[in-house]
């Protein structure tokens, strides 16, 4: 079992620049990978970003090339750093954990780009 939880959230302008952490306690080295998810007011939850425990990364679309997920196995963390924010990018992030069929959550960290 695993527990993860989120930070690192908050209100930034356009054009700047967060990092999201999600830190997992509980059985690290059986996560088969980890990942961020977003939901946005009114619309479904949808993939930002995955790591498997081997270091491969996937992105969604929306985001490729402005963010960039990592993961640090000392620390049981896994990192979003999201570089030139847009309103639309505004919503709650979820971090992810997938250990064999089996998906836990976080409880979300709210993300809101502004002026």
């Amino acid at each position: 079992q695993v527990e993860l939880v989120e930070s690192g959230g908050g209100l930034v302008q356009p054009g700047g620049s967060l990092r999201l952490s999600c830190a997992a306690s509980g059985n690290w080295f059986s996560i088969n990978a980890m990942g961020w998810f977003r939901q946005a007011p009114g619309k479904q939850r949808e993939l930002v970003a995955d790591i498997t425990s081997g270091g491969l990364t996937n992105y969604g679309d929306s985001v490729k090339g402005r963010f960039t997920i990592s993961r640090d196995n000392a620390k049981n963390t896994v990192y979003l750093h999201m570089n030139s924010l847009k309103p639309e990018d505004t919503a709650v992030y979820y971090c992810n954990a997938v250990i064999l069929i089996r998906s836990y959550w976080g409880q979300g960290t709210q993300v809101t780009v502004s002026s």
